[in-house]
């Protein structure tokens, strides 16, 4: 479509009284997603790569989709969660196709293993020992389900508990998937699902899915994602996070158990479960166990120093879990007329063993090796500290046009930080501003006689803060913390003191959690980062977020401190560079929750003294909305009583 027609179209689509006010008659006209419209527009006709910060309630999603559509060109919508792409496929793309008077050919795509595998099912129906006693009542819900549903996509199933063991064991995840031999691969789910995005109109996946996808492109092997000439990339400023896990490598306890399970399960199925075979099995398990128990890790994550000393201390254990490791693998190599399984199996504990190797082995420039413990889990990994050279030689180099978007994109009113982290050469640059009345809508309090939280006394009167806060707001607020000891410190101060329902982050799964706090009068969350981003709670439910501290990353995180030291040896500013710019795009998504809608009002509250002490504090004030602002808490009960 012409430049000119493209324009034309879109204020046609957005403007007062244009289709999408006809189709939807709760919509309120937002200049700012026109704008935005527009920019995207003339992003895929120049095919060129553009970064755009939209403000809350611009209406991003359908911002980018109508003009993705009238491109006539081949683009994929990768999202940040899961969540996210199905509100856009659920809630989105239906608003979209009534006011275009049309059906769209939509296809979700996510990781294999959210998709039912027809091949186990039936095998477990022919082999009903497989599954354990309590399982069978479960087996045969799933079962009759992959009967009736077009998608088998996991998400479907509400009566299957989330991270149920059988679902591991009846899914189509890769490790043990054998592809187009599989006597199901025509009618399997996920050959369905490659036709059908294969020719959609729009295809969208997640982060996560993308970048598996180009993972296995890199490596020369079939992608998973149909072929596609431009990304629009939702919720960008995750992007990096979810390339550096992709860009090193992983390997854990639970990743041994989990193979080690599916092999005596899978030899059972074929009928090869020897004796041999499951001493073998044993003795990997035994030799894993041991060796990774030789790590010397405490909960949390921590860098893996002295890997080489380490090594050549506990040389007989590695040796004997490498040596185990291979024992299996002949022993399933030799047998004679393997199915497809097996070779799955080989080819799984061959990259198990590469992995462990490399983590344990190489020693890479500019690559930071650390370790997890979490409870009996054992995780080690390989991070890069960079992945702009990555992305620009792998994605933004190949491919002509890529849409970033987001909320929180820019560090006071600049993209220079975000793009030296992606690796983004020459953008378009844009940002839209939130249509919400902030100085209107929201107060920020910055408490005038609160110490820095270096100070003694800054936890306990940070807590006198805090419930006079949640008094003056009666509950419906968030409290949100930068580590986990502190929210357990403040919820355990404040529990016998408050009224309110309280509500802790870690004492049910996250959904759970934000729909309690919904459905509860007067409640009180206290959570930590996994709250900041991705809650969407309106209305008068939620009208205060309290932020106890200004979100630096723990210096001593083993990553953090890697990218800090190196920043250093080159010569740089490692806190204002980076530390002080990633703060900041993590508080203005904190910040976010709050204001979610036009007729939302509430107060957001900063317990940390250092935004207006230091000089950096400017950076933080200057990145935020419009806020009117208050020192005292008589200014927040004026506020809240004046609701």
């Amino acid at each position: 479509m012409p430049a000119a027609a493209a324009t034309s179209a879109l204020r046609q689509f957005f403007g007062r009284g244009g289709a999408l006010a006809a189709a939807y008659p709760a919509y309120e006209h937002r200049p700012g997603q026109l704008e935005m419209a527009e920019e995207v527009a003339a992003a895929l006709a120049d095919r060129r790569h553009l970064l755009i910060e939209a403000g809350t309630g611009t209406g991003k999603t359908l911002a980018y989709l109508l003009p993705v559509l009238q491109s006539g060109r081949r683009v994929l919508i990768s999202t940040g969660t899961r969540n996210l792409q199905e509100q856009l496929v659920a809630k989105d793309v239906p608003l979209l196709a009534q006011a275009l008077g049309r059906e769209l050919a939509v296809v979700s795509m996510k990781g294999r293993g959210n998709y039912a595998c027809r091949h186990k099912i039936a095998a477990f129906e022919a082999q009903p020992v497989l599954l354990d006693a309590h399982e069978h009542g479960l087996y045969a819900t799933i079962r009759a389900w992959v009967e009736e549903t077009q998608t088998g996509d996991q998400a479907e199933l509400e009566a299957l508990p989330d991270h149920h063991p059988l679902w591991q064991r009846l899914n189509a995840r890769r490790e043990t998937c054998t592809g187009s031999k599989c006597p199901r691969y025509e009618d399997c789910f996920l050959t369905q699902l490659h036709q059908r995005a294969a020719a959609a109109e729009l295809v969208v996946v997640n982060h996560h899915l993308f970048f598996a996808d180009l993972m296995l492109k890199r490596q020369e092997l079939p992608g998973v994602l149909p072929p596609y000439d431009a990304v629009v990339f939702d919720e960008a400023h995750e992007l990096e996070s979810t390339a550096t896990q992709y860009f090193g490598a992983a390997v854990s306890s639970h990743q041994f158990e989990e193979a080690l399970r599916d092999a005596a399960h899978t030899l059972r199925a074929c009928g090869r479960d020897t004796p041999e075979l499951a001493s073998r099995l044993e003795r990997v398990e035994a030799a894993i166990q041991k060796f990774l128990g030789r790590i010397p890790a405490k909960e949390g994550r921590h860098a893996f120093e002295r890997r080489a000393e380490f090594l050549e201390q506990n040389a007989e254990f590695y040796d004997e879990a490498m040596h185990a490791l291979a024992h299996l693998h002949s022993g399933l190599d030799l047998l004679e007329d393997k199915p497809e399984e097996i070779h799955a199996l080989l080819g799984r504990f061959a990259e198990l063993r590469a992995k462990l190797a490399r983590v344990l082995e190489s020693d890479e420039e500019g690559v930071v090796y650390w370790v997890e413990r979490r409870g009996r889990g054992l995780h080690l990994q390989a991070t890069p500290l960079e992945v702009a050279p990555m992305l620009q030689e792998m994605l933004f180099s190949p491919l002509d046009t890529a849409v970033l978007t987001s909320a929180t994109l820019a560090v006071n009113g600049e993209f220079a930080y975000v793009r030296s982290r992606l690796g983004l050469e020459s953008p378009r640059e844009r940002i839209i501003a939130s249509p919400y009345r902030f100085e209107q809508q929201a107060l920020l309090y910055i408490p005038a006689s609160l110490p820095p939280p270096s100070d003694p006394e800054y936890f306990a009167q940070a807590a006198d803060e805090i419930a006079a806060l949640i008094e003056a707001s009666r509950g419906r607020a968030f409290v949100l913390c930068t580590s986990y000891s502190q929210m357990r410190l403040f919820h355990a101060r404040l529990e016998p003191r408050l009224e309110y329902p309280l509500l802790l982050q870690g004492n049910a799964p996250r959904p759970m959690l934000l729909d309690r706090f919904r459905a509860t009068p007067g409640a009180v969350l206290f959570a930590t980062s996994s709250f900041w981003q991705g809650v969407d709670v309106q209305g008068e439910q939620l009208s205060l977020v309290i932020v106890d501290k200004l979100p630096f990353a723990p210096p001593n995180d083993p990553v953090t401190a890697a990218r800090i030291r190196s920043l250093k040896q080159q010569g740089r500013d490692a806190f204002h560079e980076f530390q002080v710019p990633e703060a900041v795009l993590a508080l203005k998504q904190g910040f976010g929750r709050l204001i979610r809608s036009s007729s939302d009002r509430g107060v957001v509250a900063l317990l940390d003294s250092r935004v207006r002490s230091k000089a950096y504090g400017r950076h933080f004030l200057g990145s935020l909305p419009a806020f009117c602002r208050a020192e005292t808490i008589e200014s927040v009960r004026q506020f809240f009583a004046a609701q």
